[in-house]
């Protein structure tokens, strides 16, 4: 009796089809810094193979607060435009400052609006700051992206003094170093994101 399965065709297509990566951007205060960051970012990600990105814009959203997982008919109007992104996700970067040692409020908030739009699914974290490159702030991330059943990449790519480092056209001065773990982030995420969405085809993910 031959044990060996060849995969589906359900299996191979999914195998095959771009991994799709919904980047969020995480800050929403006037003046940011954050769309540089994030062009940098998706300029790296056009020459990735096999990837496909969406870019949510947190400062383009007016979530209310997450009091409840059952929203009204005023916050379910206002998901609708964001929860078919997240949920249409194969993996997620986050781009994030630094707050006060932390992540950005209405980021909090996106996540706690959602859960199952999360599991299962690798998340990677692109942050900048001042000294600590955002990274207190990437830490606390982990740990509430752990509790949502994400795979969290170890790789990041951070950006201290942020403001020095790019140029008035938004191009980053010295971007050997920044380009290469770039690189090494979107490897892992993409390894991740088609192992689990592979795996997920087989069998869904249940808890």
């Amino acid at each position: 009796m031959d044990l060996t399965t060849a995969p589906s065709s359900a299996t191979a297509t999914a195998s095959a089809a771009p991994l799709r990566v919904a980047v969020l951007l995480a800050s929403n205060r006037e003046g940011r810094f954050a769309p540089v960051v994030s062009d940098w970012f998706l300029s790296r990600t056009a020459g990735h193979p096999g990837i496909e990105t969406d870019l949510v814009d947190l400062a383009e959203l007016d979530l209310p607060i997450a009091l409840s997982h059952r929203p009204g008919a005023e916050a379910r109007a206002q998901l609708a435009a964001v929860s078919p992104r997240l949920a249409a996700a194969d993996a997620f970067v986050v781009i994030t400052p630094e707050y006060n040692h932390s992540y950005p409020a209405p980021l909090k908030n996106l996540i706690d609006w959602h859960h199952a739009e999360w599991q299962a699914k690798p998340v990677a974290f692109v942050s900048y700051g001042g000294v600590s490159g955002g990274l207190r702030a990437v830490e606390h991330l982990r740990q509430v992206f752990a509790e949502l059943h994400t795979a969290g990449i170890r790789e990041t790519v951070s950006f201290h003094n942020a403001g020095a480092l790019f140029d008035e056209e938004g191009r980053h001065k010295d971007p050997s170093g920044c380009d290469a773990a770039a690189e090494a982030l979107l490897d892992q995420l993409v390894w991740w994101g088609r192992a689990l969405r592979d795996a997920k085809a087989v069998r869904p993910y249940g808890i």
